[in-house]
């Protein structure tokens, strides 16, 4: 009797207590992880700015001189007939000014090593592993890095880009400055602003390839600034195609002023083919670090 009253105020037994599996992770939660792991280092914002500045500032300063002399030539009297002028006949160009290759140059490694950063980075520190683990889908991972990265960057870029060439045709507006839809105005601004997240896709694929910071940097510097000068020349086809099909190379027939008669060499490089050889260098920095990532071991 008091064993059948004990049972039948117990009731039914529960059902053991198993933990639901945590809801998968959605693409906008990997692009808010990403962001706070681009931002969490104050090197990111430092090194970005800094480029940043540097690059407006020599491009202004070339502008500046450039009016100076120009203005001195103004001031001249007229030269006598047969007579040796006072200063030699300045030939310039307003986007020259506005887009100094040396100045444009530093930016890009500057950027490209901020690419590499992201994905070696991560594997230095031992991050990747944890990513891994809450993320099992490296693809995913990978493709939050290459959007925040490009987004990042294509800001900064078209800042960058639409600076120089405001502010340097500001200063040589007396000395027929350009406007926007001046001849190759819009598509040096927008070649310019688009090379940034182009090189920093670049960086990220060498990142994935060398997950060494000296290594990757120096891969980078070799990509973007070397190899265009080795294969420089114009003796062999199979050389000049090979520097017509480098970024930098096609970032400087990009900026070029369709006004100005200059010489493109035996083996130019036409404005089609300069925007492929952008899309087909993004393209393939994408592959290539999406298919590393997800085959390599951490």
């Amino acid at each position: 009797m008091t064993t059948d009253t004990a049972t039948a105020t117990a009731g039914p037994a529960r059902p053991p207590y198993r933990p639901s599996a945590a809801p998968a992770a959605r693409f906008r939660h990997l692009l808010a992880a990403e962001w706070i792991k681009l931002w969490s280092l104050r090197s990111t914002a430092l090194v970005l700015t800094a480029g940043a500045l540097t690059t407006l500032g020599i491009c202004v300063n070339a502008a500046r001189v450039n009016a100076d002399r120009l203005a001195q030539q103004a001031e001249l009297p007229p030269e006598p007939p047969g007579g040796k002028p006072a200063l030699p006949q300045m030939l310039y160009d307003p986007l020259g000014a506005a887009y100094v290759s040396p100045a444009w140059a530093l930016l890009m490694i500057t950027v490209a090593a901020l690419g590499a950063s992201v994905i070696f980075g991560e594997y230095t520190s031992g991050l990747i592993r944890t990513t891994f683990a809450a993320v099992p889908d490296r693809r995913a991972v990978v493709a939050a890095k290459v959007t925040v990265v490009t987004g990042v960057t294509l800001v900064l870029g078209a800042a960058v880009s639409g600076g120089c060439f405001g502010v340097t045709q500001a200063i040589l507006r007396d000395h027929h400055g350009m406007s926007l839809d001046g001849p190759g105005a819009l598509r040096a601004v927008t070649a310019s602003a688009l090379m940034l997240p182009l090189c920093a896709l670049i960086g990220m694929a060498v990142g994935a390839l060398i997950r060494h910071t000296a290594g990757a940097v120096v891969t980078v510097i070799g990509l973007l600034i070397l190899v265009p000068q080795f294969f420089s020349g114009e003796q062999y086809r199979w050389v000049a195609e090979i520097g017509n099909a480098m970024p930098l190379t096609a970032w400087d027939r990009l900026i070029l002023n369709p006004a100005r008669d200059y010489d493109l060499g035996k083996y130019p490089v036409t404005v089609t083919e300069a925007w492929c050889v952008y899309g087909a260098w993004a393209g393939v920095a994408v592959v290539v670090a999406v298919l590393v990532v997800g085959r390599r071991d951490v």
